[in-house]
């Protein structure tokens, strides 16, 4: 009686001590978490924890998921739950500054109205058609506002960027200054090749409702305070005092994007003096020289696999492969400016490529195709026509970098300030350079990316290409901290089963081929059948014998047959596919944790009997008497 008294004490002392150390770890250790994941999905970068650092007044961070709504979507629930554990870690390391909120915005639901306020996306995707939110709104202390209208799991490698990027935003609501420089006529304006008026180029009326935008030419002799981003679009005859301020800008940790071309073909002024004058081409050569940077602007790069169809005076079609459309192969796919990018159109591009002293790290945001030839840039601005263009090609077979992201320690260009500077403020090195390097300008005018037409009196621009995109990005990239340029793209949650995809590959080539037998005999018997249908006596009129119709119906009794094989077939390969699963599930399930009770059991009777005390016999007394 007492050691059943016995095991029922120390159950319910199990059981308490249990409930005691959940709750004393939800109090105390909730803060405390381990990532065995590979990529660790589930922890924040360095640049995250440190952009959690500057936090300097509460954030309110609302996840809208559409529980109820996504009962039968186990991706996208699996996935709802990946960005949930992921704010979970935001607002466990913020030190009490964000507070999340998890909210199911059920349809004509008050938080269905507070998700309409934030602008959210809802996809009409749910059981019975009503629309599934999955998305994050976010205020300050302000009521500054920044949303991300739906997380998609396309684009999870950069969760914790949008993140991030969300918060950093939030804690600095500044607006951004862009300044740009350059001499092109972005602006619009009269055209002297035509004499009737331009409008805007479409890239720079982008840049204007997005950001705080000033234009600069090269008659400038330094850069306007506050500047946030630099944009150098085709630097032609720049001043020492220009350069110089270009050089102290990105040595004070400045951010620059900077085009350049062996050949400019949208500058109206070169092509009012015609192709006699040589290439248009611009270069940074005593910045580039100190980057490490080497880029000829005597050369212009051909592509053949890239070269874009153009039309000829004759009205003929025919692809120059000098104004060349680069895809997703050539686009940097792990890069967040480039990432989500389908297609860039230039035309003349240039190429970089790095010197040995360069102290930089450099990260190929565009290359080439390995269908690529050099060519001399005067010979391409007086060759007009593709096709003979396309007579000085010969492949090099290899990659050239189109655009580059340069980052890491640098010297200053200069040695010395120039005069009139003070020496003491003069700097003479960075580790926090941050440029990127574009080889072509012409991709920012609109007739490679943009098409125009007249609506009721406006002008409606529509992109066929992403030049407009890339800007923006690179600027809203280079606007961010430190920190936040630091964020890359992260691992990905989902992790397919290998071993069961290569499974459910037999078993689908097993009932493919009998699939495939089974269709030939189909298409054999109605062929004949055809055949047969087709005989025709006299005036058109069909005659068919009692043995033909007897065939006749024999083959459609086949045809029958074989089509309802074919079902089965299906059907069989969708089963075994189901079996192979509950089977997998069931080994997760029973099997497993039977195997492992098992072995505990086995390793506590070993455990017993090692350690079980040896009782010896009684001695007696009398035995012991001499």
């Amino acid at each position: 009686m007492s050691n059943r008294l016995t095991t029922w004490l120390s159950m319910l002392f199990i059981g308490i001590l249990f409930c005691a150390l959940v709750l004393l770890n939800n109090q105390l250790l909730s803060n405390y978490r381990v990532d065995l994941t590979e990529d660790n999905v589930y922890s924040l970068s360095q640049g995250s924890q440190q952009i959690l650092t500057e936090i300097d007044e509460p954030l309110n961070l609302y996840f809208f998921f559409s529980d109820k709504a996504s009962k039968n979507m186990i991706t996208l629930r699996n996935y709802a739950m990946r960005v949930q554990s992921l704010l979970e870690e935001y607002a466990g390391r913020s030190n009490g500054k964000i507070k999340l909120h998890i909210l199911d915005p059920e349809a004509f639901s008050e938080k269905e109205d507070r998700a309409d306020q934030f602008g959210l996306t809802a996809a009409n995707i749910g059981t019975a058609g009503e629309a599934v939110y999955l998305g994050l709104g976010a205020t300050n202390a302000l009521d500054d506002q920044q949303v991300i209208a739906f997380f998609d799991p396309q684009q999870e490698r950069f969760l914790e960027y949008e993140i991030s990027k969300l918060i950093y935003q939030l804690v600095n609501p500044k607006q951004v200054k862009v300044t740009l420089l350059t001499d092109l006529p972005v602006g619009g304006g009269q055209n002297p090749m035509t004499g009737g008026f331009d409008q805007p180029w479409t890239f720079y009326t982008q840049l204007q409702q997005l950001y705080v935008v000033e234009k600069i030419g090269s008659d400038a002799s330094e850069l306007p305070k506050g500047t946030d981003v630099l944009i150098v679009a085709h630097p032609k005859t720049l001043s020492d005092e220009l350069l110089y301020a270009i050089d102290q800008y990105t040595m004070d940790g400045g951010r620059a994007l900077i085009f350049i071309d062996p050949h400019n073909e949208s500058d109206q002024m070169s092509m009012l003096t015609g192709a006699s004058m040589g290439a248009n081409g611009s270069n940074l050569s005593r910045l580039f020289d100190t980057w490490g940077v080497n880029f000829n602007e005597q050369q212009v790069l051909l592509d053949a696999l890239a070269g874009l169809d153009v039309r000829t005076q004759t009205g003929d079609v025919t692809r120059h492969f000098g104004f060349v459309g680069y895809g997703a192969n050539e686009l940097n796919d792990k890069d967040v400016t480039t990432s989500s990018l389908d297609l860039i159109n230039g035309a003349s591009f240039g190429v970089f490529s790095k010197e040995r002293n360069s102290s930089l790290s450099w990260s190929t945001l565009l290359h080439s195709t390995k269908n690529s030839d050099l060519i001399d840039s005067a010979l391409y601005a007086q060759t007009r026509d593709p096709q003979a263009l396309s007579q000085e090609y010969e492949s090099d077979n290899k990659e050239y970098i189109l655009a580059t992201r340069l980052t890491g320690s640098v010297k200053s260009a200069f040695e010395y300030a120039p005069e009139g500077i003070d020496e003491q403020e003069h700097l003479r090195q960075t580790r926090d350079f941050n440029v990127i390097l574009v080889g072509d300008t012409d991709l920012l005018s609109d007739r490679f990316w943009v098409q125009q037409s007249s609506f009721f009196g406006e002008t409606i621009t529509t992109p066929f290409a992403n030049n407009g995109d890339f800007v923006t990005n690179v600027v809203e990239n280079l606007a961010g901290s430190n920190a936040l340029i630091s964020i890359r793209s992260r691992g990905t949650f989902a992790r397919p089963f290998d071993k069961v995809d290569q499974l459910k590959l037999v078993a689908e080539q097993k009932f493919r081929d009998q699939e495939k037998i089974l269709q030939q005999q189909l298409d054999e018997t109605e062929s004949q059948l055809a055949q047969l249908q087709e005989q025709q006596g006299e005036g058109g009129a069909l005659v068919i014998s009692a043995q033909q119709q007897q065939a006749i119906d024999d083959f459609m009794k086949q045809k029958i047959e074989i089509r309802k094989s074919l079902r089965d077939v299906r059907h069989q390969l969708d089963k075994d596919i189901e079996k192979l699963g509950n089977l997998i599930k069931f080994g997760n399930i029973v099997v497993a944790p039977l195997i492992l009770v098992l072995f505990l059991m086995l390793g506590r009777r070993l455990l017993r009997s090692r350690y079980k005390p040896t009782v010896h016999a009684p001695v007696n007394p009398k035995e012991g008497q001499s």
